[in-house]
C-alpha cells in the first residue's frame, strides 16, 4: 500500500509531502478468531528483541511501552505451539530476552512471504504507483 500520511511526534497524522516517493508495505496478519496471532508489528518486535536482547530495549527502539511490547509478545507466545522468545529474570544484568528457534523462524518466513508476494506482485505495484502524483 503506498504510504500517504506521515506520523509526527505528537502522533497525529499531516499529509506525505509531494516530493516523497511512494512506499508499498504489505501487511499480513494471522489471526485466530479475534486475536490476531501474527502481523506486522509483532514480527517487528521480534526483530527488535533478538537486535537489542530484552522487550524494554526493543519498545524503546520502536516506541512503544514496554507493555505494549509486553503484551503483545506474550499474545504471541500463547498463539503458538512452541514460544517465539524466551525471557530471562532481571537479576545483575538485568535480565534478557532472546528468540526461540521458533521466534527466528517465524521473521524468515513472514519476510519470504512478503518478498513473495511484493515479487509476485511487482508489475500491478508498478501500475498503482504509476498513478499517484510526482
Amino acid at each position: 500500500m503506498a504510504t500517504t500520511t506521515l506520523k509526527t511526534k505528537a502522533g497525529a497524522k499531516e499529509p506525505a509531502p509531494a516530493n516523497q516517493p511512494a512506499e508499498v508495505r504489505f501487511r499480513m496478519r494471522i489471526t485466530k478468531g479475534e486475536t490476531i496471532a501474527l502481523g506486522p508489528g509483532k514480527v517487528a518486535l521480534l526483530e527488535a528483541v533478538r537486535k537489542h536482547g530484552s522487550i524494554s530495549a526493543a519498545a524503546r527502539s520502536l516506541d512503544m511501552s514496554y507493555r505494549r511490547a509486553w503484551l503483545l509478545i506474550d499474545e504471541l507466545n500463547r498463539s503458538l505451539q512452541s514460544p517465539a522468545t524466551l525471557s530471562e529474570q532481571g537479576g545483575q544484568s538485568g535480565g534478557g530476552c532472546v528468540l526461540t528457534p521458533v521466534g527466528e523462524n517465524i521473521i524468515r518466513l513472514y519476510r519470504d512471504v512478503e518478498a513473495r508476494a511484493e515479487a509476485a506482485c511487482a508489475e500491478q505495484i508498478a501500475s498503482l504507483t504509476k498513478l499517484l502524483k510526482p
